[in-house]
């Protein structure tokens, strides 16, 4: 039997993704983590993956721990670039330089 996601737990994910502010990123495990599920950071890849159908929320602020972009989400590149956020020359965010630090 296939399990359902409760809506619940989405808006959870996408709460805490609407934390992250303008030109800073987290992570998927990091989001996971933070909603007390750290081993579920490809759940909260799906969630985003589906976000639009709950509203505008900032995903292009979720990247991998290595700082790797989304690959189907074409323009998650140029929404970073408007808020400053760079990437490097091998296509990642600098994790060191834009990762939020949710405890400070």
């Amino acid at each position: 039997m296939k399990k359902i996601l409760e809506e619940a737990l989405i808006y959870e994910i996408l709460s805490a993704v609407e934390e992250i502010p303008e030109g800073k990123v987290a992570s998927y495990g990091q989001i996971a983590k933070w909603i007390g599920r750290e081993k579920n950071a490809r759940l909260v890849g799906k969630v985003l993956s589906m976000a639009e159908y709950y509203g505008d929320y900032p995903c292009h602020r979720v990247v991998n721990h290595a700082g790797r972009l989304a690959p189907h989400f074409k323009e998650q590149r140029e929404l970073l670039a408007c808020e400053g956020v760079e990437c490097k020359e091998n296509g990642c965010v600098d994790m060191k330089k834009y990762q939020w630090k949710i405890d400070g």
